[in-house]
Formats: C-alpha cells, sequence, structure tokens
C-alpha cells in the first residue's frame, strides 16, 4: 500500500484521535484510511454539481473557509 504525507488541520488530528481513543477505530492509520475511503465513496456518488447550483466554494465550505465540517 503506497505511503502518503500530508499537512492535516489540528482541529482534525484531535478529532481523528478522539475516534481512536473512543475505540471508533484500532489506530491512527486506520481511522485515516477509513475515514478517506468513506469520503471518497461520498464523493463518487453525489456526481457532479451543477455551476448554476450553490456548492462548497460558494459559501466557503458551510461558512468556513479552509475547513472541513463533518
Amino acid at each position: 500500500m503506497p505511503n502518503v504525507k500530508m499537512n492535516i488541520p489540528e482541529h482534525i488530528e484531535m478529532q481523528i484521535a478522539q475516534l481512536v481513543e473512543q475505540g471508533e477505530f484500532v489506530n491512527r492509520e486506520e481511522a485515516v484510511e477509513e475515514l478517506l475511503s468513506t469520503g471518497m465513496k461520498a464523493y463518487k456518488t453525489s456526481g457532479p454539481m451543477d455551476n448554476d447550483e450553490p456548492g462548497f466554494e460558494d459559501d466557503g465550505m458551510m461558512g468556513h473557509e479552509d475547513e472541513y465540517v463533518f
């Protein structure tokens, strides 16, 4: 499996650590892999957006410019 190095905001790292501590995942690597996989599946099934419809880019991702909100 390829290794990927990336920088994520501290609050996302804290959320991942909390999920591992709560027993949702065995470890950080499993959590990141599962969360990315789930996100990719959701992205693929959502289909392309029409340019006329407001999307994440229009409202700063739910009002937050550079962070993901779950």
